[in-house]
């Protein structure tokens, strides 16, 4: 059965916005995966540890017939193989790759909590996420568009996409 699932993306080591497009690109060839929508690029300020560089983020869309657990074992490798190392909670990263929402599942498990926590307390997931699906609604949290003013305070801006190379 084919359901539509919502990836957040972020990077802010190795050429964050790169690590990000290769990531997108990546999801449309995951197993039984394809891509439906993805955001524009949106830089914001780290969270928790404050002592590194700015983040880039993204949300995906993507129709799978994965499972949740498998769908996130496939995120988790696309991780490690662009080079994530996880030292410390917030820690900077090459790659972080969340499953933010499956379907209208809402539940926890050992390692897998859908929706994804604090999700809706995330400028830098809202807004990219409202971008590509501003109908979201938050299994258990209501609106996605009825949390922007509980996160009016943190540092995000969409990024101007890049521009072509003009041959002389």
């Amino acid at each position: 059965m084919k359901i539509t699932a919502t990836i957040g993306l972020g990077a802010n080591l190795n050429d964050p916005a790169a690590q990000i497009d290769r990531a997108l690109a990546e999801l449309d060839n995951l197993p039984a995966t394809r891509l439906l929508a993805r955001s524009s690029l949106y830089a914001s300020a780290p969270i928790g540890y404050a002592d590194q560089p700015d983040f880039v983020n993204a949300v995906a869309q993507v129709e799978t017939e994965l499972a949740p657990r498998a769908l996130l074992a496939a995120l988790l490798h696309l991780e490690h193989r662009h080079g994530r190392a996880r030292s410390f909670r917030n820690a900077p990263r090459t790659l972080d790759l969340d499953l933010l929402l499956y379907d209208g599942a809402h539940f926890h498990e050992d390692g897998l909590t859908l929706p994804h926590p604090r999700m809706q307390e995330r400028c830098f997931v809202l807004l990219p996420l409202l971008e590509i699906a501003p109908g979201t609604v938050i299994p258990g949290q209501g609106r996605a568009a009825d949390w922007l003013d509980a996160c009016a305070g943190q540092q995000v801006t969409v990024l101007p996409p890049p521009t072509a190379a003009v041959d002389a």
